[in-house]
């Protein structure tokens, strides 16, 4: 019952957070070059760090099952692989949005932001890929595919510091004003209680399906 609440309880928060944003994200004022374009930043930016977050979370959970093989950290790793790909979808797609109006093109290949952040995305597809069709062993080689994948995200990261690219660098965020940190911080909380209402409601259908497969195969004996 304890779970069942903060599940409610999140996904409640989430609602509402969610549903001020639109006004929160209009009071804030226009960037100077930008315009009007720039106010997807309030959700891309966000959403980018919950994959970020959940790309480590998915790499700690399979460094643990790697170690010690517990149901409860494959699971997490699992729920956690997902929430990258279902994340960085609202990344991908925000993000050249955003481009087209900002810098004239929907995709630049020379950023290396943007391929890091495909090629990231990719590794977690591939993740899920392999728990669905690989058959037996997957869970060990997924796992290894889950700790490549977080060691990815610094690299991902700070590629905007070190390399010249359209993408601002990593000190964006402290150069807002007052005015526009409100909304980011509304929005980044939204995408957080979200994603943990997610995250806690994949892990336990996980537990439902191992559950259940138990009751299966101790049918079938």
């Amino acid at each position: 019952m304890g779970q069942n609440r903060l599940i409610a309880g999140l996904v409640v928060v989430a609602i509402v957070l969610f549903a001020g944003a639109p006004f929160v994200i209009d009071a804030a004022p226009y960037e100077s070059t930008m315009g009007l374009i720039q106010k997807i930043f309030y959700f891309h930016v966000p959403s980018a760090m919950v994959m970020f977050a959940s790309a480590f979370v998915c790499g700690i959970a399979s460094a643990i099952y790697l170690a010690r093989r517990t149901p409860g950290s494959d699971r997490m790793a699992i729920a956690g692989a997902e929430l990258v790909v279902v994340f960085g979808i609202i990344v991908l797609v925000t993000g050249p949005l955003w481009a087209r109006k900002a810098w004239g093109v929907w995709w630049d290949w020379g950023d290396v932001r943007l391929v890091t952040s495909l090629v990231l995305w990719l590794i977690f597809v591939a993740y899920t890929l392999l728990r669905r069709f690989a058959g037996p062993g997957s869970d060990v080689l997924a796992a290894a595919v889950g700790v490549f994948g977080m060691a990815n995200v610094p690299f991902v990261y700070w590629s905007v510091n070190v390399w010249r690219t359209l993408h601002p660098k990593t000190t964006v965020v402290r150069t807002l004003s007052p005015e526009m940190r409100f909304p980011f911080y509304w929005c980044l909380a939204a995408f957080l209680c979200l994603y943990v209402a997610l995250l806690l409601l994949r892990v336990r259908l996980e537990r439902s399906k191992s559950t259940l497969e138990a009751v299966y195969a101790e049918l079938e004996d």
